[in-house]
């Protein structure tokens, strides 16, 4: 079995301000590189949501390019949903 790359857009919250999303980023980016190869971190910062979110109205934005197993995405996905100060997550499989 070999490792697939994948994209994964994370919008954080930024009600407890911007600096509350820097141990989130922390967190899933050591996620990552514990299960995978980490290509790219690309933070795109805070900008305003298309619509609002638990009544948020802007998030802080954070692109993955990685490499890692099939089976790992679920998981990444399910810690996600779990995880307080997540609003929004996207994971792609690219070819």
């Amino acid at each position: 079995m070999s490792a697939n790359n994948y994209e994964t857009m994370v919008v954080f919250s930024v009600a407890k301000g911007e600096e509350a999303a820097q141990p989130l980023l922390e967190k899933f980016k050591g996620m990552i590189e514990a299960n995978g190869t980490l290509e790219s971190v690309d933070e795109w910062g805070k900008r305003k949501l298309a619509y609002p979110i638990e009544d948020e109205l802007e998030g802080y934005y954070v692109l993955f390019n990685y490499q890692a197993e099939p089976e790992f995405p679920a998981e990444l996905d399910r810690v996600f949903k779990i995880t307080d100060g997540v609003l929004r997550s996207l994971i792609i499989k690219k070819d």
